[in-house]
């Protein structure tokens, strides 16, 4: 290419040269001068120019190449902040995540994260040490601002979790539940907290064991759900409204591997949303299709906070602020929505509204109010403490009675070796007293014998005297 725009300069330059010299007949000499002049400026201009032209079209293709680049980044943060609902992989963006987090935030109230375990008192008072590790590698850790206020509200109730590692996550998130606990002092790096009930023998013992080494405080109990333990990437569908169930991660969570687990309850997390009439009423849901519109009212007029009393009121209607609609309070179906509802729900649109109609059956896994749940099995922890100080009691009663019976078994024992020496000598004195017997009554036989003989003599001798007397009396007369 750089020999073909050579050989044009070259031929431009010679018909140049030879127009001068055919025209320089009737042309003066700064006619020619200034022809010449602007043939050598084209020719020297010529070269500066293709290199801007050659500059020009490397910074536009820079240019097209960041504007595909900028409409990418465009397009990947449109598909981050909104998702790709309407694409194959059903992700959720950026914003729809915040807002699950927030609400997850507000459930679980204001907490504190990674507090190192300071260790405790004979009192049973626990130190919690806030983290001061650098935000910066290598620069020194910020001095801790004497103005800043207590880490933690003193007096306020809070539920200790040891953290430790998940699988597929690098931040420590709770683990082990280490009971309920009261703010005694706070500073604003270091808090101290008392059990506000004496904690269990498995609390103690991952305490003690180091197993607590960090530690998260929550203002309140995390809420159960159903979405925690659905497989990611799963969707719902007509056998199961929420999606398959992580069988590995309840699997895990639950340790099903260990022979205490209790299968009937890792069962019921296996079978959650799965369609089905289960027997127990509180875990049957129906899913109902409306018929006709229907206007159901949501937010009740009342607003408190959830400390002051939980999320809803008595007839199930949001009473915190951060749960109520922004318009008006109520949610409007049209004809042909569908809703999952508890079995009483759907009894009432169904029979006594009649406003819709049956579609299917589902069992739904009761969720639990840890609240209540932890309460109830300290309950029932206390009642069996009780029940084992009485069975205690019974079986040292239990044992004083068996080793009083062993005392009796062994005397019995010993009378018993006395009887039986006394029978076998009883034995042998009746044998030799029946031989004696036998003997005493043989000599008796032969004496009645002997003596028959005799009184049959002595008798036939009395008959011979009578007569004698009898004869000898006629004699003398």
């Amino acid at each position: 290419m750089k020999f073909i725009i050579l050989a044009v300069l070259l031929a431009m330059f010679i018909a140049f040269v030879v127009m001068v010299v055919k025209a320089a007949k009737q042309w003066r000499w700064y006619h020619i001068t200034s022809a010449v002049i602007a043939m050598l400026l084209a020719i020297i201009l010529l070269f500066p120019t293709a290199g801007v032209l050659k500059s020009r079209q490397a910074w536009h293709k820079i240019k097209e190449d960041l504007e595909g680049r900028l409409a990418n980044v465009e397009d990947e943060n449109r598909l981050l902040q909104y998702g790709d609902g309407g694409g194959a992989t059903g992700g959720e963006g950026l914003k729809a995540l915040s807002l699950k987090l927030s609400n997850l935030g507000t459930e679980a109230g204001r907490r504190w994260r990674s507090l190192a375990f300071g260790g405790a008192d004979p009192s049973g008072q626990i130190t919690l040490r806030a983290n001061t590790a650098p935000a910066v590698p290598g620069e020194p850790a910020p001095a801790a601002d004497a103005a800043a206020g207590p880490l933690v509200p003193v007096g306020l109730v809070v539920y200790g979790f040891a953290e430790g590692k998940f699988r597929d996550l690098e931040q420590p998130v709770p683990m082990v539940y280490l009971g309920e606990f009261k703010v005694i002092a706070s500073q604003p790096n270091v808090v101290t907290i008392a059990p506000t009930f004496p904690l269990e023998q498995n609390q103690l013992d991952a305490i003690n064991s180091g197993r607590a080494v960090s530690w998260s405080l929550y203002e309140m109990l995390p809420l159960d759900g159903h979405e925690p333990f659905i497989a990611e990437g799963s969707k719902a569908d007509e056998d199961n409204i929420l999606g398959r169930v992580d069988d590995e991660l309840v699997n895990m969570i639950l340790r099903a591997n260990r022979e205490e687990s209790n299968k009937e309850t890792i069962a019921n997390y296996l079978r959650d949303g799965q369609r089905g009439s289960p027997e127990d009423p509180a875990a049957r849901w129906v899913k109902v299709r409306f018929d006709k519109k229907y206007t159901i009212d949501v937010d009740s007029p009342e607003q408190r906070g959830a400390l002051e009393g939980g999320f809803f009121d008595n007839n199930g209607r949001a009473v915190d602020s951060s749960l109520q609609r922004a318009d008006g309070g109520s949610i409007t179906f049209a004809v042909g929505d569908e809703l999952v509802v508890k079995e009483e729900a759907a009894k009432l649109l169904i029979d006594q509204e009649k406003v819709a109609s049956l579609v299917d059956t589902y069992y739904l896994r009761p969720l639990n109010d840890y609240r209540y749940v932890l309460r109830r099995i300290r309950l029932q922890i206390s009642e069996l403490d009780v029940r084992i100080a009485e069975m205690q009691y019974e079986k040292q009663v239990l044992d004083a009675a068996i080793a009083a019976t062993l005392g009796m078994l062994e005397k019995g024992q010993e009378e018993k070796l006395k009887l039986e020496q006394d029978l076998a000598q009883h034995q042998v004195e009746n044998v030799a007293l029946k031989e004696f017997f036998d003997e005493v009554r043989e000599d008796l036989r032969q004496m009645k014998e002997a003596t028959s003989v005799l009184y049959r003599d002595n008798f036939v001798k009395l008959r011979q005297i009578q007569q004698l007397a009898a004869a000898a009396t006629l004699t003398d007369t």
